[in-house]
């Protein structure tokens, strides 16, 4: 591994959030999911059931994308999509039971990529919640504002 001692800091924090998902999408194959998967799981698990547009627009996603990872999510059993009784252009999307079990066990293999670093995996949330607050706090008074923070599945 090069010298990273004269890297700057958001070259450090990029090559980490790489080699940290890279190692979670590896575990995640395992039960179905990728990370677009648990990203869309997390929401429904949180917010409940949305139609397919609400929850592309939710994660800032095309519907088209949300639509391939809702097929993958739906062929593994994680979600259902049932026509809307008030729109019948569009799909309500539900978490299953199986659903709810994959978000789960999605929490448990992230915190297991993060276990065998010699660092506080809590405290590390915690510092990095407060730079993404302090650097999204940055942006309020800019267009577009925080909102790419703000409804975040993540920001438990």
């Amino acid at each position: 591994m090069p010298d990273m001692d004269h890297w700057p800091t958001g070259r450090l924090l990029s090559t980490a959030a790489r080699l940290v998902e890279h190692s979670w999408n590896e575990k995640l194959g395992a039960i179905g999911l990728t990370h677009a998967g648990v990203i869309a799981i997390e929401v429904l698990d949180a917010q409940g059931p949305m139609t397919q547009a609400q929850l592309a627009q939710y994660v800032r996603v095309q519907a088209q994308t949300m639509g391939k990872t809702l097929s993958r999510l739906e062929a593994h059993g994680h979600i259902v999509r049932v026509r809307s009784t008030s729109d019948r252009r569009s799909h309500v999307v539900s978490l299953t039971e199986q659903g709810k079990e994959a978000v789960a066990a999605a929490v448990e293999m992230e915190r297991s990529v993060l276990a065998s670093a010699s660092i506080d995996p809590d405290l590390l949330r915690q510092e990095l919640q407060a730079v993404v607050r302090e650097l999204a706090s940055q942006f309020a008074n800019s267009p577009g504002d925080n909102a790419l923070v703000e409804n975040s599945p993540s920001t438990r």
